[in-house]
This record gives C-alpha cells, structure tokens and sequence, in this order.
C-alpha cells in the first residue's frame, strides 16, 4: 500500500529516476528516446527537483510504499493569478498504474491549496490515457499553450478544474 507524503531531499535521486522512467514509457512513442532523455535530463535532474522542496506555496509530494516510490506530484500557486494552483506534475511510475496512485496524489494537492479556487495543468493531448485521467476527475479544456511549462516550445492543452 501506498502512502502519501512530503517528499524530502532524500527522496530526489528516487523521483528522478521514476520521472525518467515514467517519461520514456509515456512519450517515447510521440516525442522520440533521445529528445525525452534531452527533457528528462534537465527538468528531472535532482538538483533541479531540489528547488522545488523550498519553494513558497508549493505541495511536493510522493507515493511512497516504505521500499519504492510509485508516483511523485508538484503544483504551486500561480503568482500572477492569486486563485489558481497550478500542477506542473502528476506522475505515476507504470509498473504502479491503474493502483489508484495518481487519484491519491491529485486529491492530496488539490486539498493543499486553501486559498485556490481553481486548479490547472497542462497536457500533452497525444498523452490519450492523461486526458481521460484528468476529464474522469472533473478537468474540462480551457486553452492551449504553444509552450509547455513555460520555456520548453512544446505545445499542450490547458485543462482547469474548480477546487471549491
């Protein structure tokens, strides 16, 4: 069984290599091997997650079974818009899909933030099996981006879901 926690420094070798891990197996059939191991090794590198574990109005966390960890999640408000959370990721390792992991993580972040009354994501939309998660659990497409995450020149749709 799964738990949800804070993840801590000790565990950032651990979600690198479950997000490298979860990556190759969810885009190297849309992106390719060798631009996913490219986005994987800069975005998922543990120094850049270490960031994540002091940043101000952010949830980072982990499913953690007391042996592995089987899904990670991050999200942080918006700065710019005050009533949004925004959640950069929800990952659940494959071998540990289907557990109810990834619902377990959304629900946890989805509590974190008090003052939010919306939360939104960004998705690849050839990422078939991630929309239908995300529509099963009340997210409806509000827009598209030309960039995901901001600087990464990959095209995504936005996806929003009421909190309150």
């Amino acid at each position: 069984m799964f738990f949800v926690r804070t993840a801590t420094r000790q565990d950032l070798e651990a979600i690198s290599a479950l997000l490298s891990q979860t990556w190759h197996h969810t885009y190297d059939g849309i992106y390719g091997a060798e631009k996913v191991s490219e986005i994987s090794a800069s975005w998922h590198a543990p120094d850049t997650l270490a960031a994540r574990l002091d940043q101000l109005n952010a949830e980072f966390i982990v499913a953690d079974d007391g042996s592995r960890l089987g899904g990670v999640a991050f999200a942080a408000m918006d700065p710019s818009e005050p009533k949004i959370a925004v959640l950069y990721q929800l990952y659940v390792h494959p071998e540990c899909q289907g557990e109810g992991i990834g619902s377990d993580l959304l629900q946890e972040i989805a509590e974190a933030f008090h003052d939010a009354t919306t939360l939104r994501l960004e998705v690849e939309p050839a990422n078939e099996k991630a929309v239908a998660f995300y529509q099963a659990r009340g997210f409806s497409k509000t827009g598209r981006t030309q960039s995901c995450g901001g600087d990464s020149g990959i095209p995504a749709d936005i996806f929003e879901r009421p909190l309150r």
